[in-house]
C-alpha cells in the first residue's frame, strides 16, 4: 500500500515537471522551457494557438498561428524549412535569447534572429491580438514581434509600414500554394510614404495593382472600399524616423476580420462574429486593375469597347499594336502644349484642362501646398505638368511625367484635369457653349410658339376647339422630343429609316409582342442588326413607359443591360431602338423543352450571375439609383454567347442618392415577380427587385413558369412548391432534369437556398443585392436559413396557357395593381 502511494505521488511530480517545461502559464515560453508537436500555447482570450500544423495535401510541419482552427492560419515561421517528420519539432528559447523551432536532430530551422541588444534571459508570449512577442525579461520591453515580420495575411492591430529615411518596408508574401507557405510569387508594400498608397508585386519587383494615393478615410483609386466591411483602415505617421503605418481596427470585440494575400495574387477578406464566419469575399480584378494597362496615357475603362482610349489631345504611339489590342506602348501627344500665352492678333491663346470624372489617377503623383483655385494655375505656369487633380483629404496633386495607370470608374474615384493644348482648350469651349445653345434654341422657340398661340386664341376663337386636338399632340410630340435631346444627346431615328430597316415592319420580322407593343428585327445601311420596339398607339401608357425608359437607360452602361441605340418619335410614332439580341429573350429557350438542352448549368449559373451583377449596378454602382420594378424571364435578353442582357426600363424608377424607400399609388409590373409589400402598399425599394430576382432564380433552376401550377389540387405556386420541398428535404424534384448531375447539385441546391432568401414575404429578411453577389460567389459561406416566402399559395386558381396574357388588376387600399402573368 505504501509502494502504490509512493509511486501516486512520483507519477504526479513527473507529469508536474512535464507540465513545468511547457510553460508557466498558457501563453508563454521562458528560458529553459519549451513545446513540441502537437502541443500548443493559447492566447488569454482563447481564440488564438501557436503550434505546429500540416496545410491541406501536406505531410509537412510548420510552427504556426493561428485563429481558432489551424485552417486559419495567420502566420508561420519556418515558411521556406519545414520539419519533413511528424512530432519531431520543438519550439524553445535559445541559449542567446531568441525564439527557435528545432528539427529532431535539434537543429536550427528557423530563429527570430535577433541580434541587437538581445537579452540572454527572454520570454516569448501569445497576445490576445494573435501578435506572438519576445521579451526581454529584465526590461519588460519588446525585441521582436511576428506582427513586424507577417506572413501573407494582415491582421488588426497588424501594421504595414514604410520607413520614408531608409524605405524600410513591412511586406506580406502569399504562398506558394495551398499546401506550400513557402514565399510564393505575391506580395503587398506600402509605398510612396509623402502620398501613401498600397502596391501588390509579381516576384517582388513589377507591380500589378495599386490602389491609389490614402486621403484620410480611403484610397481613393479602390472604389470597393466604400462596403461597409471596409471600414476601419487607419494611416499613421511617426514624425520622428518618418515612418508610415497602415493598420486596420475592429468596430467591437465581437469582431474579427483578416485580410490574405492568396497564391494566386487576389487579395481575400473573411469576417468573423462572435468565432462565426459570416463573410469571405476574394478581391479578383478585372484587366483596367492590371498597373499600367493601357500604357502612357492611356485611360482604362471595363465598360467600353475596346477597354483601352489615348486620353484626348494623345494618339497611339504604335497604331498597328494598338489595333491588336496590343496597349502596353501607350499613348503620345497628337498636338505639342503651348505652355503660356500666345497672341494672334486680338485672340490671346492658352493651354487648357480637359475634366475627366470618377478616375483613378496617375502613379508619381506629386502634392502642392495650395487651395484647390490655386492648383490649376500652379499647373498651367509649370510647362512640364500635364495634369492635376484636386482631393479634401490629399490637396492639390499635380503629374509631371508619363501618367501610367489611369482608370475610369462607374462610381467613386475623383475628377482628374488633363493639361491639352489651345486647340482641345477651344474645342470644349465651343462644345458647352453649343450645349448652351441647344437648350437655349427650343426655350426660345416654345415662347414663341406659346405667345403666338395666345394670339391665335384671342383672334379665332371660333376654331380653338376644331385644332386644339391636333396641336397639343403635335406640341406634346414636339416638346417630348426636345426632352429627349436636351437631357440624354440621344442619337435619333427617322421613322423612314426603321420602316426601311424592318422591311416596313414586316411580321417575318416581328422578334415578339410586349404590354405596349411589338418588337422588331431590322438592319440599318451600314449592315448593324438592331431591335426596334414600336409602341402600340392604342395602349395608354405607351409614351410614358417610352419617354421614362429613354431618359433611363440611356444613363446607364453596363454589360449585363440592353444598351439603347437611339429613338424615333414622328408621325405619332413612339420606338425606342436596341442592340440585337438573337438569342431573343430567357423565357423562349428555357420553357422550350427542345432548346433549353442548350442550357446546362454552367451556362444557367453565368445567366444568374450576369441578372445579378446588372442589379448591383442599378442599384448601387451607377450614377443614379435605379429599381427597375418588372425583373421578369420575358425582359431577361441573351446575347450570341447567352450572356444575360436587363431590358425594359419603361416602369424602373429612379431614386435619390440616399433615398432607401419611396411610395407609389401606380403599381405596376407582372403577377408572380411583385412582393407583397409593393402589391399591397406601393411600396418601392431594392427589395422589389431582390425579389423579383429570388423568383427568377427559381425558374431558371427548375426550367418552370411561376404560373405554372403545383400540387394536388393545383393550389401551389412555384415559390410554394419549392419551399414546400425545402421543408421536406426533397430539393432535388425542383431541380430541372437538364441540369441534374451529381457534379452540380451542391451549387444548385446554395442558388436555390438564395433565391428562398430573396424571396422572402417580409422585405426587411430579403438581403441586398451586394450579399446576393457575395453569396453567388461563396464569398458569404454560412447562409441564414429561410424564412416562409411571400405567395406560397396561387393567387389565380385556373391554370390557363401562360402564353396568353392575363391582366389583373385589384384595387388594395386604394392602390391599382395591374399585372400580366408571366410568359
Amino acid at each position: 500500500m505504501i509502494m502504490d502511494i509512493t509511486s501516486l505521488i512520483l507519477a504526479l511530480f513527473i507529469v508536474y515537471c512535464f507540465c513545468q517545461c511547457l510553460s508557466s502559464a498558457n501563453n508563454t515560453i521562458t528560458s529553459g522551457q519549451y513545446i513540441t508537436d502537437p502541443h500548443t500555447l493559447i492566447s488569454p482570450n482563447s481564440v488564438f494557438k501557436l503550434g505546429f500544423f500540416s496545410p491541406q495535401n501536406s505531410s509537412n510541419r510548420y510552427l504556426g498561428i493561428w485563429y481558432l482552427s489551424d485552417s486559419n492560419v495567420i502566420w508561420v515561421a519556418n515558411r521556406n524549412q519545414p520539419l519533413k517528420t511528424s512530432s519531431s519539432g520543438t519550439v524553445q528559447i535559445s541559449e542567446d535569447g531568441n525564439l527557435v523551432v528545432l528539427d529532431s536532430n535539434k537543429r536550427v530551422v528557423w530563429s527570430s534572429n535577433v541580434t541587437h541588444n538581445i537579452a540572454t534571459n527572454s520570454t516569448a508570449k501569445l497576445l490576445e491580438t494573435g501578435n506572438l512577442v519576445l521579451i526581454d525579461d529584465a526590461t519588460g520591453e519588446s525585441m521582436w514581434e511576428s506582427f513586424r515580420h507577417p506572413c501573407h495575411a494582415l491582421v488588426p492591430k497588424m501594421k504595414l509600414s514604410i520607413t520614408q529615411k531608409t524605405y524600410e518596408k513591412v511586406r506580406i508574401t502569399s504562398w506558394r500554394s495551398p499546401s506550400d507557405p513557402s514565399l510564393g510569387y505575391y506580395s503587398a508594400t506600402l509605398e510612396r510614404p509623402n502620398i501613401p498608397e498600397v502596391f501588390y508585386w509579381i516576384n517582388e519587383t513589377q507591380p500589378y495593382y495599386r490602389t491609389g494615393p490614402w486621403n484620410g478615410q480611403i484610397f481613393i483609386g479602390s472604389p470597393q472600399m466604400s462596403r461597409g466591411y471596409l471600414y476601419g483602415w487607419n494611416m499613421m505617421n511617426d514624425e520622428d524616423d518618418g515612418t508610415v503605418y497602415l493598420s486596420y481596427n475592429l468596430p467591437s470585440q465581437s469582431y474579427f476580420a483578416v485580410m490574405t494575400l492568396n497564391p494566386q495574387g487576389h487579395p481575400t477578406i473573411e469576417w468573423w462574429r462572435d468565432r462565426k464566419l459570416v463573410w469571405r469575399e476574394v478581391l479578383q480584378g478585372n484587366s483596367c486593375d492590371r498597373y499600367g494597362h493601357c500604357g502612357a496615357f492611356g485611360s482604362c475603362n471595363w465598360q467600353s469597347s475596346p477597354i483601352c482610349n489615348c486620353l484626348s489631345g494623345y494618339k497611339p504611339k504604335y497604331v498597328e499594336e494598338w489595333n491588336r489590342k496590343n496597349w502596353t506602348s501607350g499613348c503620345v501627344r497628337s498636338e505639342p502644349l503651348q505652355c503660356g500665352e500666345q497672341t494672334n492678333g486680338s485672340e490671346v491663346s492658352k493651354d487648357g484642362f480637359l475634366r475627366l470624372e470618377n478616375m483613378k489617377v496617375s502613379d508619381f503623383v506629386q502634392r502642392l501646398d495650395c487651395l484647390e483655385d490655386e492648383c490649376r494655375a500652379q499647373c498651367l505656369e509649370n510647362c512640364s505638368c500635364v495634369a492635376y487633380a484636386y482631393d479634401n483629404g490629399i490637396g492639390c496633386m499635380v503629374w509631371s511625367g508619363d501618367l501610367i495607370d489611369i482608370q475610369k470608374f462607374s462610381s467613386g474615384g475623383i475628377d482628374l484635369y488633363i493639361r491639352v493644348p489651345p486647340s482641345e482648350s477651344e474645342l470644349e469651349k465651343h462644345s458647352d457653349k453649343r450645349r448652351h445653345k441647344i437648350i437655349l434654341i427650343p426655350v426660345g422657340i416654345t415662347i414663341g410658339m406659346v405667345a403666338l398661340a395666345g394670339c391665335v386664341c384671342l383672334s379665332r376663337k371660333w376654331t380653338a376647339k376644331s385644332i386644339g386636338k391636333i396641336n397639343s399632340q403635335r406640341q406634346g410630340m414636339n416638346e417630348d422630343q426636345k426632352q429627349v435631346k436636351l437631357n440624354d444627346h440621344l442619337p435619333f431615328f427617322s421613322f423612314e429609316e426603321l420602316v426601311n430597316a424592318t422591311n416596313n415592319f414586316h411580321s417575318a420580322n416581328e422578334l415578339g409582342k410586349g404590354g405596349f407593343g411589338s418588337v422588331y428585327k431590322g438592319q440599318l445601311k451600314d449592315g448593324h442588326e438592331i431591335a426596334v420596339k414600336r409602341l402600340s398607339k392604342t395602349s395608354g401608357q405607351g409614351l410614358e413607359e417610352c419617354m421614362n425608359e429613354v431618359l433611363v437607360i440611356s444613363r446607364l452602361q453596363h454589360r449585363n443591360l440592353v444598351r439603347l441605340l437611339g429613338c424615333c418619335i414622328e408621325q405619332e410614332e413612339n420606338m425606342l431602338v436596341y442592340e440585337y439580341m438573337p438569342n431573343k429573350s430567357l423565357d423562349v429557350i428555357l420553357f422550350d423543352p427542345a432548346k433549353k438542352q442548350d442550357l446546362d448549368w454552367p451556362k444557367r449559373f453565368n445567366i444568374i450571375e450576369g441578372i445579378s451583377r446588372g442589379l448591383l449596378y442599378l442599384h448601387r454602382d451607377s450614377r443614379i439609383k435605379i429599381i427597375h420594378r418588372d425583373l421578369k424571364v420575358s425582359n431577361i435578353l441573351l446575347d450570341g454567347e447567352l450572356n444575360p442582357k436587363i431590358s425594359d426600363f419603361g416602369m424602373a424608377k429612379i431614386f435619390g442618392g440616399n433615398d432607401m424607400q419611396a411610395n407609389t399609388r401606380r403599381v405596376v409590373g407582372t403577377f408572380g415577380y411583385m412582393p407583397p409589400e409593393y402589391a399591397f402598399q406601393g411600396l418601392v425599394s431594392e427589395k422589389l427587385d431582390v425579389f423579383g430576382f429570388g423568383v427568377l432564380l427559381l425558374e431558371i433552376i427548375s426550367g418552370r413558369k411561376i404560373s405554372s401550377c403545383f400540387d394536388h389540387d393545383q393550389s401551389l405556386s412555384l415559390l410554394g412548391f419549392a419551399w414546400k420541398l425545402w421543408n421536406e428535404k426533397d430539393i432535388q424534384s425542383l431541380i430541372d432534369p437538364e441540369i441534374s448531375n451529381p457534379n452540380n447539385v451542391n451549387d444548385i441546391v446554395r442558388c436555390i437556398h438564395i433565391g428562398l432568401l430573396c424571396s422572402q414575404e417580409l422585405a426587411k429578411e430579403r438581403p441586398l443585392m451586394a450579399t446576393v453577389v457575395s453569396m453567388l460567389n461563396s464569398e458569404i459561406v454560412d447562409l441564414p436559413p429561410p424564412l416562409n416566402p411571400a405567395f406560397i399559395k396561387r393567387q389565380i386558381v385556373s391554370c390557363a396557357d401562360s402564353s396568353q396574357q392575363n391582366h389583373i388588376t385589384q384595387s388594395i387600399n386604394n392602390v391599382t395593381v395591374t399585372g400580366i402573368q408571366g410568359r
